[in-house]
């Protein structure tokens, strides 16, 4: 099949990534959206290019230095991609500040919260700035001389710093030299001062005090300037679990190497003189390439100090609760599950669903045993203590902890001992794979039998991002998935080889070919003049061979309709090659994360969700699970209710043309806006959806009946 395809055929990763990040931008650009949600979204920018360098870019950097880096799909070698990075980064990180200086700081302040610089400020808030300075920040601070006696300090990654030039006079003589001063992560980026008026917040940033005083710091210098600059370095952990006795001792030696590892961005205030530039690129082993001029703040993530608090809801979203789920309302959750499967739709039902049945099956006298495995928990001690109250209730209770959860690392590593201490027992995975899976198993005596009850999940046992990423729950105790869930535990805790499994496809053992062979037979039924359709929704598509084989199930009369949040390496509409493809991209107030996948299947479709993009990662280097849906009043609900409104969206659902880029499709005259994000509220809430008349329009979807695979 790849024979047929050639690098043209397919879009870059890096620079499709990218291309999502630009969409985020293009949120804090959109006027009409509420203006701390677009301060939030210019935020999310920053955020998201800061792992990005310090994974990929790195990643790229070391391939460059060694290299050893072949030539990426669509044909790039790793320069040209770093080439190409950028051009496109300067032109982002451009747009970014230029949004901030010119609309989000002056609305800011129309709307009364100011960022002042210390001179224009009242004698009284001088007073209190200066107090504040000498017994909050100046104990805490350490001026670092820069000359043949003290060399350039090693920063820590993303740390705020200062660089300043100073003056003074010895032996009658002017004599310039460099300094840094670095602001300690425990300060407050925006500092707030006292209210003067009920009806403004005002704010100074830290750099900006630090640099008011530093003469305080080099007594007896002039001070010739100071700018602010930021280094960014390569935080890819390097863990070699088969040479590593204790996995997690092994994981917290690489934390502490990530903080010093190998700089890989430099950004620093444009007003910093060239020579005080190139000086510290040549300290820190950078090139030009590297060097990013900002003009606005550094780590725009900071700016998120000024939405905090309970104010200014109108400068916000609406507000919005997440929907008891039905099913469980007022209900016993196990006996509300053997009636039939529960399918939660987050965030929109509430995450409180799935803690209940933890915490339900911790107290519960005839739960014998729970296992669950953990990714990313967040800093909710809601999971990890239903866990341990289990314990105590004399459950049999095993955790399967992701200990090299990117940047989640400290806090699992932390709660994967908390765990042990009360008795849980902990298991860190197979060597080489991470384990991605969402998968929960509770096993319960009821009266003669043991029944096993089952969670399947798209995103994490983390209560936060339950309440921001748009994920799907299945609560099930079919037989056929207990016992499936079972075997997949023992995989994961004990010494086995994989076998397969009844219900469950796992990577990396079948949910690839799985996947092409689900792809393939559909392009058999449009060969054969039947029914056939492709709709999946996920958050990356790059694996090769997937990519070719959905080309081909194009060429054979399948419709393909991809809702891929993040980078799609495939391009969709070429003439011959993929005309039947299309691709959105949903950005919104919600992080869509769900990953659903619907084959039709000459009028017999097949629905399934689970926790795995379509990239090799996923696919070959991970533990995954995608499961059916096979209750046919729910896959009704995710084929009709789900996948139609998101397929329906035309407000902010962005299309991807075969050049790479995307944009939003203009609505005919008189259609009606349509955002899925707020029709899945108004689904929830039970309210008809916004200028809707509570009406979704029909997208053609295969029509029933169901059947099980």
């Amino acid at each position: 099949m790849g024979d047929r395809f050639e690098p043209k055929h397919f879009l870059n990763r890096e620079l499709s990534w990218l291309e999502f990040n630009q969409r985020v931008l293009d949120e804090a650009l959109t006027g009409t959206n509420p203006l701390l949600e677009r301060l939030k979204f210019l935020a999310i920018v920053s955020s998201n290019l800061d792992e990005f360098f310090e994974v990929r870019v790195a990643g790229l950097k070391q391939q460059i230095e060694s290299g050893a880096g072949g030539r990426s799909v669509d044909g790039r070698t790793p320069t040209e991609i770093f080439q190409a990075i950028t051009r496109r980064v300067r032109q982002m990180v451009a747009d970014q500040y230029a949004c901030w200086r010119n609309e989000l700081q002056p609305a800011l302040a129309k709307k009364g919260m100011r960022i002042l610089a210390p001179d224009i400020l009242t004698e009284q808030n001088r007073a209190w700035l200066q107090e504040f300075y000498l017994t909050q920040v100046r104990p805490v601070l350490t001026p670092l001389a820069i000359d043949p006696a003290h060399p350039f300090p090693q920063l820590l990654n993303k740390s705020l710093n200062l660089i300043l030039q100073l003056e003074l006079v010895k032996d009658g003589r002017i004599q310039t030299h460099l300094a840094v001063v670095q602001c300690p992560a425990i300060l407050p980026r925006l500092i707030p001062l006292p209210p003067e008026n009920p009806r403004r917040r005002d704010y100074v940033f830290l750099d900006t005090l630090v640099g008011n005083f530093l003469g305080d710091l080099f007594p007896g210098t002039t001070i010739r300037g100071y700018w602010p600059f930021r280094v960014t370095r390569n935080s890819e952990l390097y863990v070699d679990e088969e040479d590593s006795p204790n996995l997690l001792k092994a994981v917290e030696a690489e934390l502490h190497r990530r903080r010093r590892g190998d700089a890989v961005r430099l950004e620093i205030a444009a007003a910093c003189p060239e020579t005080i530039r190139e000086a510290v690129l040549k300290t820190l082993h950078l090139a030009a390439a590297d060097l990013y001029l900002i003009d606005g703040p550094l780590n725009p993530t900071r700016l998120l100090a000024l939405s905090r608090g309970d104010h200014s809801p109108e400068l916000r979203d609406l507000p919005f609760l997440p929907a008891p789920v039905p099913a469980l309302r007022g209900r016993n959750v196990f006996a509300a599950i053997r009636e039939r499967d529960i399918l939660v739709h987050h965030p929109y039902e509430s995450f409180s669903s799935i803690i209940e049945f933890l915490e339900t099956a911790a107290t519960d006298p005839d739960v014998l045993a729970i296992k669950m495995t953990l990714y990313r928990t967040g800093g909710d001690p809601r999971i990890v203590g239903a866990l341990m109250n289990a314990v105590n209730h004399g459950k049999q209770v095993t955790a399967v902890v992701e200990l090299r959860a990117r940047f989640d690392e400290a806090n699992n590593i932390e709660w994967a001992r908390k765990l042990e201490e009360n008795g849980v027992h902990v298991v860190y995975g197979l060597v080489g794979y991470k384990i991605h899976a969402k998968c929960a198993l509770v096993v319960r005596r009821e009266k003669l039998q043991i029944r096993r009850y089952v969670h399947l999940g798209t995103g994490n046992y983390n209560p936060t991002t339950g309440k921001l990423y748009t994920d799907l729950s299945l609560l099930t105790c079919r037989a056929e998935f207990g016992e499936d869930a079972t075997n997949l535990f023992n995989l994961l805790t004990g010494i086995c080889q994989f076998q397969g499994l009844s219900k469950l496809i796992v990577a990396p053992f079948d949910l690839h070919s799985k996947l092409l062979e689900l792809i393939a037979r559909e392009a058999v039924h449009a060969r054969r003049g039947l029914p056939a359709r492709i709709i999946a929704k996920f958050n990356s598509l790059v694996e090769p061979q997937l990519i070719q084989a959905l080309y081909a199930a194009s060429q054979a009369g399948v419709q393909v309709d991809l809702i891929v949040r993040g980078i799609c390496c495939l391009r969709p509409g070429v003439p011959g090659l993929s005309e039947k493809i299309t691709v959105r991209s949903i950005v919104g107030r919600f992080l869509e994360h769900s990953r659903i996948y619907y084959f039709e299947n000459a009028c017999q479709p097949v629905v399934f969700a689970g926790s795995a993009d379509w990239m090799p990662r996923n696919l070959f280097r991970r533990i995954e699970v995608m499961f059916p849906i096979e209750d046919g009043i729910l896959m009704d609900r995710v084929m009709c209710e789900i996948l139609r409104v998101s397929l329906a969206d035309n407000t902010n659902a962005w299309r991807l043309g075969p050049d790479g880029h995307y944009a939003i499709p203009r609505r005919p005259d008189g259609q009606e806006p349509r955002r899925s994000q707020d029709d899945f509220i108004a689904l929830a809430t039970r309210k008809p959806a916004p200028k809707a008349k509570g009406k979704f329009p029909r997208v053609d979807m295969a029509p029933r009946p169901f059947a099980k695979l």
